[in-house]
């Protein structure tokens, strides 16, 4: 039986819960574009800045799964206002730093109060939703959380243009107010267990494993991966943890997290598939901007009006998955879903330096379309044979691999994309002969002087931008694969029984 009120209130409910949900997704992505702002003010390099988005990832990670075990342990309304407020309250004080310290620790704190956020506002749609009605729950929250890093971009980049860098952190103000009062007024507590006790030693080995395995992905590419001794230490280290921590929950009588949470088939395989949607979502956000901008000239407000259709595609599926969720088998909607992303990645692979707008407009909006097709009805399947008492440590899991998906595509596609480089740039070098017809045909039409050091600097300029432009297309090609691969896993996933009618 379902509360009278909670239905009459529903609607506010998933209002306050979606602009969490925004808040904590555009923070991934929205101090992208602001960085060098950042650089300029603070007097920062360029190594030094990234750690105001390493702080934010590595702190995020850590403090995910504790969602579970504060919300049993304090209750979830309690738990979820503390999130806002902290996380509301540390934006704010990221935006008034005045050196590189400072933002770097309020960026580690606001990961810390974010961490919770995206999980608890799932947990609490489940909750507020009968059953037969989990797909359009999830539709409109889903919205929140493919939109944000979708929208980040493209609004870090206007604010910053024409504010300030310091407004990418204070837009949460009123955010954050809005959702504390919704959920102030609108959700109910839950009950609290008092039994349950702290596992130390599993967070310590989970917090060190994430903890190592992000500083790993995010110092990576820059320290040229396992050259550095620093990331063979974090590998090591993470790997190490990893182990220990799946020993440690196997033997333990009460472990951080219970075992018999991936006993559930739908929800074990839903957690490798949200990976990979993960992968999908922000890797290809990661190649778009620097191809556009670095090989195409276009301003960074150009590039967020190109890439917010993508945003519009995404609601559009949303909204058909919200209001037939009961109608279609959410497998069949995830497959749609996975065979129009990849169906964008393929034309994608045939984008040039002088690709127009509205081709990536078109590509951009049946990506987003595909995306909005597999989210809501994966969260559905995924929770759907769930014992409920397993579902606030199921969402924060959720939440877990996406993010961490997110972080190994981000550092997948950026290796894959410097290496090739390299690889082309030298394979288009050992081609040019200068006997070649069409340098020769340049020389003869005084386009290029191979006796000056300027002529030379020219055709080494156009060889590498060659080069790059065909390793954004291999990029493609390897995602486009990645997410083909995830189709058959479909057919591993059950079908879940129907929902019987909840009295309301």
């Amino acid at each position: 039986m379902t509360n009278h009120s909670e239905i009459e209130h529903r609607g506010f409910i998933t209002l306050s819960v979606m602009l969490a949900t925004i808040m904590q997704a555009l923070d991934t992505t929205i101090a992208n574009v602001a960085l060098p702002h950042m650089q300029g003010s603070m007097g920062a390099t360029q190594d030094q800045m990234s750690w105001v988005l390493t702080s934010y990832i590595v702190a995020s990670a850590i403090f995910i799964p504790l969602t579970g075990f504060l919300t049993a342990k304090f209750g979830r309304k309690r738990i979820f206002i503390v999130a806002v407020i902290g996380f509301t309250a540390t934006s704010m004080l990221c935006g008034a730093a005045q050196n590189l310290e400072q933002i770097v620790l309020f960026r580690f704190l606001q990961g810390v109060f974010g961490a919770s956020l995206v999980p608890l506002s799932q947990s609490v749609l489940l909750d507020s939703y009968p059953k037969e009605k989990h797909g359009t729950a999830m539709a409109m929250w889903g919205v929140g959380v493919m939109i944000g890093p979708i929208l980040g971009p493209s609004l870090g980049g206007w604010l910053t243009e024409y504010y300030s860098w310091r407004w990418v952190f204070y837009i949460n103000l009123p955010l954050g107010l809005l959702t504390w009062f919704g959920l102030v007024a609108y959700v109910k507590e839950t009950p609290i267990d008092q039994e349950r006790q702290f596992d130390w030693l599993g967070f310590l080995f989970l917090s060190l494993a994430l903890g190592a395995l992000q500083m790993m992905l995010d110092r990576g590419e820059s320290l040229d991966w396992f050259m550095s001794p620093e990331v063979v230490i974090e590998a090591c280290v993470s790997s190490l943890a990893f182990y220990l921590f799946i020993a440690h929950i196997l033997t333990f009588s009460n472990p951080f997290i219970d075992p018999h949470l991936f006993k559930d088939r739908n929800f074990s395989l839903g957690l490798v598939f949200i990976f990979v949607v993960g992968i999908i979502l922000l890797a290809t956000m990661a190649l778009l901007p620097p191809f556009m901008q670095g090989l195409m000239g276009y301003p960074i407000i150009d590039i967020g009006f190109l890439l917010a259709p993508r945003g519009v595609g995404t609601m559009i599926a949303m909204m058909f998955v919200g209001k037939f969720a009961n109608r279609f088998d959410g497998r069949y909607l995830i497959g749609t879903g996975l065979l129009l992303t990849a169906l964008s990645l393929q034309l994608m692979t045939h984008f040039t330096a002088e690709v127009s707008g509205a081709s990536i407009v078109t590509t951009g909006v049946i990506q987003g379309l595909g995306l909005g097709f597999i989210f809501p009805p994966l969260s559905t399947i995924t929770f759907a044979t769930l014992n409920p008492r397993f579902r606030n440590d199921g969402t924060a899991l959720f939440s877990l691999m996406r993010n961490l998906g997110s972080s190994i595509g981000i550092s997948m596609v950026i290796t894959y994309l410097v290496e090739k480089t390299q690889t082309n740039h030298s394979i288009f070098a050992d081609q040019i002969q200068l006997f070649s017809q069409p340098l020769q045909q340049a020389i003869q039409n005084k386009l290029v002087d191979v006796q000056t050091a300027e002529g030379l600097a020219l055709i080494n300029a156009l060889v590498t931008k060659e080069a790059a432009t065909l390793a954004y297309l291999q990029d493609f090609r390897l995602m486009m694969w990645i997410t083909l691969a995830a189709l058959p896993i479909l057919l591993l996933l059950r079908k879940p029984a129907p929902p019987a009618k909840t009295m309301e």
